[in-house]
């Protein structure tokens, strides 16, 4: 810990009330150089990525790409970027990524699911160029993070500071699909001799997709001030995006097999997807739903936040963060034969939104002490989100509109709600240093969290639902233990419980509140919210060569919820979310890194993962013998090796992603094969160049092999498709290059 002088604490918390915000860790603006650790004396199994491992990734991509190197990390995507987020999907040991918790600065970010209810994907939450590092836990988070969907690990991302002297980074990359991004950041230094520095970026990035006709648009600005006190550290970030993604038309086996690999969305031909509408096809299609004229995903957003680090003695601190996000979110979707109020629309497509409005604003406060042996840290987060969800359609009889640009004035609203979901957590937890060599730790946490909907008037009456639920549990422990054996090996190990909060949203995942008023009436009283139990133990090895590590972990999870028809869809019985029973995890996942010359390092991991559901279940009647299958979109083997090389002038890497076979029908009655993807890159930087400080040329190559692969969309996984007509799958983008050039001024 920071040692400080006392001094007064009023001034610092007045800033604080005027601040909306979130903390940002201390950080050194040159974090270029920090590498992938795995959490020396730590009591759970911890990874961090640096600055230098998500600047291997092509210019643009999500941080998840680099994530993706860390064993037990099943991250795959559709484009070449990670960044289309319906085709985006991340799991880590089993649990997918709505079963995880996502964090900014200790900012909540929800669950990072495409139709998200409560915060907002990391790709827009912040430039992947302002990112210092992510840390990863991939089996239990730690107690004060504030999360009420990691039942699985959690990831936690970290901004970087402005820095120390002014400076100015500029970077324009280019590459295949017209992709082009654009990139300024501009640091102040430290203000007229004070303690307060500031940073200000801005991102412009456009690509055409890979297949199909559209673009994927997004810009960005970020902002972070940091000013420190004799005893105190305020830090505070602004954070805009506004993008625009025209979709992939999600896939199935038999449709891959008639229209091909590259087969997407009708437009720009519309008179072609009004005939597709009518059933008449020219390509080999089947069916209307084989492709529908064309889909998009609109997002806007507001972050901010501001965090006061104050030290009231050389032993005692409080950290206090407040936050606010603001989101305007709509997913358009061109409907064959959609439907018709007073004759309206006269063509048989119309344009359906669902649209999806975040207010959301939150407070985290945690005190630590430090007394001998102990450092005690107990913590309170809450958080109030309003949340809009609606369905409306729109005519388009002069013809589609763009699929960039939020529409108005719908012909039909058919559901229009306001969620309310207020989230309270306590916990507590003390850590023990009894010794050199012996640390353990233990704690809990109180999650409550309460949703409310209520219907807006201009909701048709079969739709309208009212009612609230709420998902708690008064004590959920977490223990943990670290035995250093020595300078350069370590045991731990751990255990930790965790319920996950129910989903407020319609059609996006699994939720209570996507059924009628029937529907909901009737698990209102019985329904459970999911929960885990996550043990894990491992050893650890460091030196300055080398790095290992190995974990055996199991996981029993409970109360798994999924949506059920109850009796026949034709005769009015409402899908409702139940619970069907149990998943058991047993796994085993290891890394090793070898640096045999400072700057040279090959870096591999290897992760088997065997989760299973423990019960069958039944659906409109019909039961689906699960029992004994591997869990969807978990593959049981995930590995990586990668070697890169870095002079201070010189540098490059190439690197390889294998996952492995994985199912998308709770019975295993289809799959998709495993596959691996290589990339590469490298370039130089000149020092000292006229005016420039440093002058940079890079090159960044993904799927160099040309691998055909596929990835799951954001559509429910079915319960069983033998025939192959489920559309949930992805082609994978191939081969694609980008050339960076890069400039800094100080």
């Amino acid at each position: 810990m920071l040692r400080l002088k006392k001094r007064p604490i009023a001034a610092a918390v007045l800033s604080l009330i005027y601040c909306a915000g979130a903390y940002a860790e201390d950080v050194a603006t040159d974090a270029a150089q920090a590498v992938t650790v795995f959490g020396t004396r730590q009591t759970r199994q911890v990874s961090e990525v640096g600055k230098s491992d998500i600047a291997d990734t092509a210019p643009g991509s999500s941080p998840l790409k680099a994530i993706s190197r860390l064993p037990g990390v099943n991250f795959n995507s559709a484009d070449t970027y990670g960044g289309y987020e319906w085709g985006s999907r991340i799991s880590i040991r089993g649990f997918s990524q709505n079963q995880l918790g996502f964090t900014l600065d200790d900012v909540p970010l929800g669950d990072m699911s495409y139709r998200n209810y409560n915060g907002l994907h990391i790709s827009r939450a912040i430039s992947s160029e302002n990112i210092a590092r992510a840390v990863v836990s991939q089996g239990t988070g730690a107690l004060g993070t504030a999360s009420t969907s990691n039942l699985g690990g959690t990831l936690q991302f970290y901004s970087l500071d402005p820095s120390d002297k002014a400076g100015v980074n500029l970077q324009q990359s280019f590459g295949q699909d017209s992709a082009k991004r654009s990139f300024v950041r501009l640091d102040t230094g430290l203000i007229a001799g004070s303690n307060t520095k500031l940073s200000l970026s801005f991102t412009d990035q456009d690509s055409d997709k890979w297949r199909g006709d559209g673009a994927q648009k997004q810009q960005q600005f970020n902002s972070k001030l940091v000013s420190n006190f004799e005893n105190a550290k305020f830090s505070a970030f602004l954070n805009w995006s506004d993008r625009k993604e025209v979709d992939y038309m999600d896939q199935s086996k038999d449709s891959i097999r008639r229209l091909g690999y590259n087969w997407d969305y009708y437009a720009p031909n519309w008179n072609t997807a009004i005939n597709s509408a009518k059933h008449q096809w020219a390509s080999g299609e089947t069916s209307e739903d084989d492709a529908y004229y064309n889909g998009s995903g609109l997002r806007e957003d507001w972050l901010a936040g501001a965090t006061l680090d104050y030290f009231l003695t050389d032993h005692a601190s409080i950290k206090t963060t407040v936050y606010h996000h603001n989101q305007e979110g709509t997913g358009t979707w061109w409907l064959p034969n959609p439907p018709v109020v007073n004759g309206t629309p006269v063509l048989p497509i119309a344009l359906r939104t669902l649209e999806f409005n975040i207010n959301r604003s939150g407070i985290l406060s945690a005190l630590t002490i430090e007394s001998g042996i102990h450092t005690f840290n107990t913590g309170i987060w809450y958080e109030r989100n309003d949340f809009d969800n609606a369905m409306r359609f729109y005519a388009q009889d002069s013809g589609p509109s763009s699929p960039y640009e939020r529409p108005s004035d719908p012909y039909l609203t058919r559901w229009d709600y306001n969620f309310q979901t207020d989230t309270i957590q306590f916990h507590a937890q003390d850590t023990l240093k009894l010794s050199d060599q012996l640390t353990v730790n233990f704690g809990f946490k109180t999650p409550r969290s309460t949703t409310s909907i209520k219907s807006y008037n201009d909701t048709a009456a079969s739709f309208r639902l009212n009612g609230s639920l709420t998902a708690t549990k008064n004590f959920l422990p977490q223990a943990g233990i670290n035995f250093k054996l020595n300078e350069h090996n370590e045991l731990f190990a751990d255990a930790a419980q965790n319920i996950t909060a129910y989903r407020g949203v319609i059609k996006g995942g699994a939720s209570p509140f996507d059924t009628t008023q029937a529907g909901f009436d009737a698990v209102k009283q019985t329904i459970r919210p999911e929960e885990s139990i996550t043990t894990e133990a491992g050893w650890r090895y460091h030196d300055r060569e080398l790095e290992s590590s190995v974990t055996v972990y199991h996981v029993d999870f409970k109360n798994r919820l999924l949506a059920l028809q109850q009796g026949a869809a034709i005769i009015g019985n409402p899908s409702i979310l139940s619970n069907v029973g149990k998943v058991e995890t047993n796994g085993i996942q290891g890394y090793f890194a070898w640096s045999p010359l400072s700057r040279l390092k090959w870096s591999n991991s290897l992760s088997y993962n065997d989760s299973k559901y423990k019960d069958d279940f039944t659906d409109n009647g019909v039961i689906y013998h699960s029992s004994g299958k591997q869990v969807v979109d978990a593959p049981r083997w995930i590995g990586s090796s990668e070697l890169t090389y870095d002079n201070g002038q010189a540098f490059g890497h190439v690197g390889v992603n294998y996952i492995g076979k994985r199912y998308y029908t709770y019975v295993n009655d289809n799959s998709v094969q495993g596959y691996s993807l290589w990339d590469l890159g490298g370039g130089y930087r000149w020092k000292n160049v006229g005016y420039a400080n440093e002058l940079n040329l890079s090159f960044t190559v993904n799927n160099v092999l040309n691998k055909k692969f596929f990835v799951f969309g954001d559509n429910p996984f079915p319960s069983s498709d033998a025939a192959g007509t489920s559309y949930n799958l992805l082609a994978g983008a191939p081969r694609t290059a980008f050339l960076t050039l890069g400039a800094k001024f100080k």
